[in-house]
């Protein structure tokens, strides 16, 4: 890594780096905060654990909703029923053609019984 230090006095204040390294150690931040929430949740005695198979899915990039969905044995009609949306939206959700809102995302995190933050696939977003 390089790193540009500036001191104020003998003690140093400020360290520079590259925007490139930067990103890199934004990602590589953000995947330690992934697993550690990741291993709380595991760890979580009242909490439904996680099988290494849907872990290994959801951080390979999988949809979130269609890994969801599976894995508690729901059809795409199933969840769309229970969700009050209609299949094709669901379908196109899971495909990435379409973004689902706010209200549509709540009504699928409660009929798989999963908070809205474990639909949203932390793949997708851009750094700040």
């Amino acid at each position: 890594m390089t790193a540009q230090v500036i001191k104020r006095g003998e003690r140093p204040e400020w360290a520079v780096i590259p925007y490139e390294e930067y990103l890199e150690l934004l990602e590589k931040a953000e995947m330690v905060e992934d697993t550690i929430a990741l291993e709380r949740a595991i760890a979580a005695p009242d909490d439904e654990g996680v099988p290494q198979d849907i872990v290994e899915r959801l951080l390979e990039g999988e949809n979130p909703i269609k890994v969801w969905r599976t894995y508690r044995g729901l059809t795409q009609h199933d969840l769309a029923e229970q969700a009050g949306l209609s299949q094709s939206y669901l379908a196109m959700m899971e495909k990435g053609e379409r973004e689902g809102t706010v209200k549509a995302l709540k009504r699928i995190a409660k009929a798989l019984n999963v908070d809205i933050d474990d639909l949203v696939d932390m793949h997708d977003e851009e750094p700040a």
